[in-house]
């Protein structure tokens, strides 16, 4: 019996609520701004407190404004109800291949953390668990998903994917469309019982599933009892993966002397005469004070694949060891590949932070190894692309 499921309630998007997810920004300015000009946004329920007129509330004070929103944008037509439903989609761009996925319900007791817990959903990064918390609460305030989880179906893929294309192109108008700031068109098509879904939800749940976006929502569903969680389940041949980079807004040294502690922790460290492109794996680029360093951190001889990525290292040991920040201190900003490398240099011209480092992309073969092996990747690690788009189906809980 497959793990994957129809949505038994579903909200489908008659447009216009689509958005990045939640953790996908730089900067909580950028939210705040497209709630501005886009009150229907997903975002304005997802970020409540981000929302304009919710400004200077916490998190959990402005939960009550979510749920208002949300009934609004039902009350005022922007999303239709069905039930029993999976979703199929596509993404497409010019030069770009189309992606496609199936929205859906998991069972939540199918997440594997370690090779000796058993499930077919692969989590495979640390997180942060003060934004579990946050999808935990928000979850319980709504009693409704907004974004999804991103799984990557590896046991399948090829027949899932051809399964999909061939569904999309025989389904005809989309039910909805939404373009993204990249400029990706996302359509869905709303599929209801026969024999169609049966098929494509027996191919989405026919292999582990590897959690490729979404590991707080995942978590999110386990810390809030929930039985399952919506999901988008693609192929790996609609994914690639771009880099996630670091800002450090202020650092607790000079730049010369960060230089000097890394030598001192054994890292090579080479003065760049002009900014590189992205490093190749195993260097790292730093930019602070209007200079850039070619960086190799030091790997441990005896550490795991895991131990010695790139991140992993810049976590351990640029952070860390010479710099003693946690990852989750409040001056590290983790950047997606959806900002490339001059914006960072940019924010350190700019002042608005003072360090810039550059990392290059964990590799497909790094990310599958890691999985197989039911490892953790280190936090902020892959940023896939392209994404699947909050708002555009939610799932009720109820």
């Amino acid at each position: 019996m497959t793990v994957v499921h129809p949505i038994s309630r579903a909200w489908i998007t008659t447009g216009g609520t689509g958005a990045q997810n939640y953790d996908e920004f730089a900067d909580d300015a950028e939210i705040t701004d497209i709630i501005a000009a886009n009150a229907h946004s997903s975002l304005a329920v997802e970020m409540p407190h981000l929302a304009p007129e919710s400004l200077g509330k916490t998190f959990a004070e402005s939960l009550p404004d979510a749920v208002v929103r949300l009934e609004r944008d039902k009350a005022e037509g922007h999303y239709r109800q069905a039930e029993h439903v999976v979703v199929l989609y596509r993404i497409t761009a010019k030069d770009e291949a189309p992606a496609y996925g199936l929205w859906s319900l998991v069972d939540t007791d199918q997440i594997s953390t370690s090779a000796d817990e058993p499930g077919l959903v692969i989590r495979n990064e640390d997180v942060f668990i003060a934004k579990v918390r946050e999808r935990v609460a928000l979850a319980d305030a709504l009693r409704t998903l907004l974004s999804p989880v991103l799984l990557l179906q590896t046991g399948k893929g090829e027949e899932l994917h051809a399964a999909l294309a061939e569904a999309c192109d025989a389904a005809g108008e989309p039910a909805a469309t939404d373009t993204d700031q990249s400029g990706r068109t996302h359509a869905i098509w709303v599929l209801g019982p026969g024999r169609t879904q049966d098929r494509l939800t027996e191919l989405a749940g026919g292999g582990e599933l590897v959690v490729a976006d979404g590991n707080h929502r995942s978590l999110a569903a386990q810390t809030g009892g929930l039985p399952r969680f919506l999901a988008v389940i693609t192929t790996p041949a609609s994914v690639a993966i771009q880099p996630y980079n670091r800002l450090v807004g202020e650092l607790p040294v000079r730049p010369e002397e960060l230089v000097e502690r890394l030598r001192a922790a054994g890292a090579t460290v080479t003065e760049l005469p002009r900014a590189a492109a992205l490093p190749g794996k195993g260097t790292i680029e730093m930019y602070a004070g209007g200079r850039s360093y070619a960086v190799g951190l030091p790997a441990d001889p005896a550490g795991s694949v895991v131990e010695n990525l790139d991140h992993a290292l810049v976590e351990r040991v640029l952070l860390g060891d010479v710099l003693g920040l946690d990852p989750g201190d409040k001056r590290i900003s983790y950047i997606g590949g959806d900002y490339p490398v001059e914006w960072l240099r940019g924010e350190v011209d700019a002042g608005r932070a003072e360090l810039a480092v550059l990392v290059a992309p964990v590799t497909v073969d790094d990310f599958v190894a890691v999985n197989l092996a039911r490892l953790k990747l280190p936090r902020k690690s892959t940023w896939f692309t392209p994404k699947a788009r909050g708002g555009l189906v939610l799932a009720q809980l109820d």
